[in-house]
């Protein structure tokens, strides 16, 4: 094919593009506006400088207008002078799976289309992210710099050249450019079979006296899971429910925790249930584990995973350091203390791992929203997660629920959870911040106020988290408002920067445990106290009207 038209589109610059913890969301209606997503794609590729001759990596999670924002990607890429595309058959690329492609193929990164565990369709999430040649999230300097672009871009470029049929794996070549159409799972399955000890998780998954249960929730996990438990290990045929990717993920939201997971949930607490359940979410990089009747919260479930690393291939020469973000338990410290390794403490977002993965202080790391991940990839993944579980299971030999009892007994039990107050409007959930703000100016009365609602607390330090990354030396402020207490009792706040309509307060508690009689107690009702003076201290009620949290996890 000859050489391709270029045409440069005038356009105007919208002033409400900036990345969040993990890109750029809004509703899927905002996104369809004209020039709504060229403005953003062509911002990423001014950021990155000079694109002539290098490699793109495009793919995401199969939600609605993922097909069509693939298109407009490809045609832009081309114009910007991208030598090579490389996109996910049908448009799929889990997360996780992105991130192996670009490290695998030396890419000089990607655009990943994704709200993650946002729900889908024409009146719900849609979102989009630039990932680095690492494979990990965009560095702050570089959302920074995108954004600052997005506020003065008057045109963008964009190829004259037909659609390319997606559906279809090989090779296309439009002018001096190639687009390769990609087997989205093959590259993550010689990943994974790298890592992990396949003979001896498909013995365990064909053994009748074990039964396992993976919950796609319609999203893009469907077609890892089918080909990695199904047929890859041999797990019986149904093992994985709601398997097939939809737009907009069956009608429900594709979060896997408690509140929206329920029919596998349903399933676990069943007395015959399986032995070892899990979801994912929209795009596959958050995991939850339940065993039969028993959750494992993430926090946990990161902490037992290093615990347990020995147990894993990739991972039994031990582990070069540990981190979790600042709201996730303490409990992966504890494990970190006894194998004498660094445990890092980092703002909630998966890049501030990605340096810390890159200069190999790290092996395994995770955050309490149901993240987990090692230095494989540069995202959290939640396939590798549940392939850590079966691994550990297989060679241990126990259920899921004495493993987690027996990590308690060794390293103490921290009571955990998180309560999400969500689409509070901006102003209340500002409120809230800034009236928490001003209780750390004021120590002393904040003190007496606490000591008035829980005498049994004694507040050791309050503050608002600040990380310096050990690595560039870069600071990130305002990570989190934190209450400590003498006996390491812990209530952090902090607005997501995952939704797309108003604000959502996470509030995180947490107690540790040692006394092994005490450990098997309900979270909520051990937490009863922590739980009242959270919401006082941070007035609520007062300044949103809400008397009880949307979720719990």
């Amino acid at each position: 094919m000859g050489e391709i038209v270029i045409h440069s589109v005038k356009t105007t610059a919208f002033d409400d593009q900036k990345p969040g913890t993990s890109g750029l969301r809004k509703k899927t209606r905002h996104f369809q506006q004209p020039n709504y997503l060229e403005n953003f794609v062509q911002s990423v590729f001014n950021t990155l400088g000079d694109c002539r001759g290098e490699s793109l990596v495009v793919g995401g999670d199969g939600r609605f207008f993922n097909l069509e924002a693939t298109q407009t990607i490809i045609k832009i890429a081309l114009a910007n002078g991208f030598k090579r595309i490389i996109v996910g058959q049908n448009g799929f690329l889990s997360t996780p799976a992105a991130s192996c492609v670009i490290r695998k193929y030396g890419t000089l990164g990607g655009l990943i289309l994704s709200a993650s565990h946002n729900p889908g369709g024409p009146d719900e999430d849609f979102g989009i992210k630039y990932n680095g040649s690492n494979g990990g999230p965009a560095t702050e300097s570089i959302t920074e710099a995108i954004y600052a672009t997005s506020k003065s871009i008057t045109h963008y470029v964009t190829a004259d050249v037909a659609d390319v049929n997606l559906a279809t794996l090989g090779e296309v070549t439009l002018g001096g450019a190639v687009v390769t159409v990609i087997d989205p799972v093959s590259d993550y399955v010689e990943l994974m079979k790298s890592l992990f000890d396949f003979a001896k998780i498909s013995t365990l998954l064909q053994n009748e006296s074990f039964s396992f249960c993976f919950d796609a929730m319609h999203a893009i996990t469907g077609i890892y899971a089918h080909r990695l438990f199904e047929q890859e290990l041999g797990a019986p045929e149904g093992t994985v429910m709601h398997g097939t990717p939809l737009p907009d993920f069956g009608g429900e939201h594709p979060d896997p925790n408690l509140a929206h997971a329920k029919a596998l949930v349903a399933k676990m607490y069943q007395n015959d249930g399986p032995d070892l359940g899990a979801a994912s979410d929209g795009d596959g990089d958050r995991n939850m584990i339940l065993g039969n009747n028993f959750y494992v919260t993430p926090s946990d479930s990161v902490a037992i995973i290093a615990a347990n690393a020995h147990c894993i291939p990739a991972y039994r020469q031990g582990l070069a350091g540990v981190a979790r973000s600042m709201p996730t338990s303490g409990a992966l410290d504890a494990v970190a203390t006894k194998m004498g390794i660094r445990c890092y403490e980092t703002p909630t977002g998966w890049k501030f791992f990605g340096n810390l993965l890159d200069a190999n202080k790290i092996s395994i790391c995770g955050e309490e929203s149901f993240g987990t991940g090692s230095s494989h990839v540069r995202e959290k993944d939640g396939i590798w997660a549940v392939l850590c579980w079966l691994n550990i299971l297989a060679e241990r030999q126990q259920s899921v629920s004495e493993i987690v009892t027996s990590h308690w007994a060794e390293y103490g039990r921290n009571y955990y959870t998180r309560h999400d107050y969500e689409a509070l409007t901006n102003e209340q959930g500002n409120g809230i911040i800034n009236h928490l703000l001003n209780q750390l100016t004021q120590p002393e009365e904040t003190s007496n106020l606490i000591r008035r609602i829980a005498p049994t607390l004694t507040l050791k330090t309050c503050d608002n988290f600040s990380y310096t990354d050990p690595v560039d030396g870069t600071t990130s402020n305002n990570q989190g408002v934190r209450f400590i207490f003498s006996n390491g009792e812990r209530i952090v706040y902090r607005l997501s920067g995952t939704g797309t309509v108003g604000a959502t307060l996470r509030v995180y508690i947490e107690k540790l445990e040692l006394e092994k009689a005490q450990q098997n107690e309900d979270t909520q009702q051990i937490l009863s106290e922590l739980i009242d003076l959270s919401r006082v201290i941070a007035r609520i009620e007062d300044i949103s009207g809400r008397t009880e949290p949307t979720v719990i996890t």
